[in-house]
């Protein structure tokens, strides 16, 4: 059952994270399978201190800022997720606005690659300072069971040659935060969206 904020639902997917050994093989792996590809993203998301969940505001390609929340469980096998996203028409207002009430926690800069297989969202990102990943997003509709979503996370990470070990337990932020990179962002003026 999604989350209920207020009178709004949020969208949900099935999501899992892996680091590549190589992602020049697991795009070869990927493009044969992928239904279709979206142009690539330069996305830098800028983290806050929330309360409950995940709030980052991010901007595509220095022209798109959403504002984007999300909830769900650290663990490294597929998890369901919740989330909120909003467009934002004013990047830096909102940015000084939430870091006068939040604080950041961190700043992630990646560019990512965008294959879709179905409603699977096949994510290949290479991330400053961190290396490169994969991300697998099972889009689902609001009547669609999160086992189905599990399923073709599932399928997908066999196909793909994902093993246990390459499994990310949290997001990028956390490997940032555990690799010390978020704690000497913090101490850096920070760039504006």
């Amino acid at each position: 059952m999604p989350i209920e904020l207020g009178n709004s639902p949020t969208d949900r997917n099935v999501e899992l994270k892996a680091q590549l050994p190589s992602l020049k093989a697991t795009r070869s792996l990927v493009q044969p399978i992928a239904t279709s590809r979206l142009p690539d993203q330069h996305q830098v998301d800028v983290y806050f201190c929330a309360p409950r969940g995940r709030l980052k505001l991010r901007t595509i390609n220095k022209q798109l800022t959403q504002l984007i929340w999300y909830c769900r469980p650290d663990s490294s096998d597929s998890k369901t997720s919740d989330y909120v996203i909003a467009r934002v028409d004013d990047p830096e207002g909102v940015q000084a606005t939430l870091t006068g009430a939040l604080g950041i926690r961190c700043r992630v800069d990646k560019q990512r690659e965008i294959y879709l297989y179905d409603n699977v969202r096949i994510h290949l990102d290479t991330v400053t300072t961190l290396g490169e990943f994969l991300e697998l997003e099972a889009v689902l509709e609001p009547e669609m069971d999160p086992l189905i979503g599990h399923r073709q996370i599932a399928g997908l990470r066999q196909t793909l040659s994902i093993k246990d070990a390459q499994l990310i337990h949290g997001s990028y932020v956390d490997l940032m935060e555990a690799s010390g990179v978020a704690t000497a962002q913090l101490s850096a003026p920070s760039p504006s969206p």
